[in-house]
């Protein structure tokens, strides 16, 4: 990777909106650093889409992260956006969930946020700019039946941003949440929902969008949180 352009930080590079971002802010100019526990995938990213390198991590194992901070910042520095994308989930009410699955999601979806936040700041503070965003969803601002093992992580992790956003905004670094009411399009979601019509579905390329725009907001009308849903969502 060229170390001229912006360098941006993925994790959760999956076959959907984690791949959308990469492609949407590499065809932008970004030098894109891409995490995620498939190597395979993120391989053949690298093979197809110029200006990004791969990382294969497990973010919820902190010895895993560190070493891949350190790659990446000898390899090429610090980034100057971090959109953290991975997510861990799980269904099930609290008497049915394993506990041991909630504490995963909240490494998952909370606790490395936390560890690539304070890695990332530093520089972010010194040169006076840079965004650090976080995608989620409706789970982080209600409680479902359902939805014991995953939305307590969520709700953690928007509250964590939003206080993150209060100590970093006076220092010119933009804080920001991408909450996404949707099904996201992909070919399991379409099988799992088969006979719902395609506004029904949020399409990957139009989160990475998103994303894109979140980050590259002038100074003086910076959002905090962007809640995105289809045109055909009931809510």
């Amino acid at each position: 990777m060229s170390g001229h352009s912006k360098l941006v930080l993925i994790t959760g590079v999956g076959p959907g909106t984690g791949s959308a971002i990469v492609r949407h802010f590499a065809s932008k100019g970004y030098r894109v650093a891409m995490m995620a526990r498939n190597e395979a995938r993120l391989q053949q990213l690298v093979e197809t889409i110029p200006g990004t390198a791969s990382f294969p991590c497990d973010v919820s194992d902190l010895d895993q992260l560190r070493n891949q901070i350190d790659l990446i910042e000898r390899g090429h520095g610090y980034p100057d956006v971090l959109i953290h994308n991975a997510v861990g989930g799980a269904f099930g009410s609290f008497m049915e969930i394993d506990p041991t699955v909630l504490q995963q999601n909240f490494q998952v979806n909370t606790m490395a946020l936390l560890h690539l936040a304070r890695w990332v700041s530093p520089a972010m503070i010194e040169r006076g700019m840079g965004a650090i965003l976080a995608t989620g969803n409706t789970s982080a601002y209600r409680g479902k039946a359902g939805f014991a093992g995953f939305a307590p992580t969520k709700a953690a992790q928007r509250i964590l941003l939003e206080s993150m956003a209060r100590s970093l905004g006076p220092q010119g670094i933009h804080v920001a949440y991408c909450a996404i009411d949707a099904v996201i399009d992909l070919p399991w979601t379409r099988k799992r929902y088969a006979g719902k019509p395609t506004e029904f579905f949020c399409q990957p390329e139009d989160i990475a969008n998103e994303c894109y725009r979140l980050v590259s907001q002038p100074r003086s009308a910076w959002s905090f949180e962007s809640v995105i849903r289809p045109y055909g969502e009931q809510w």
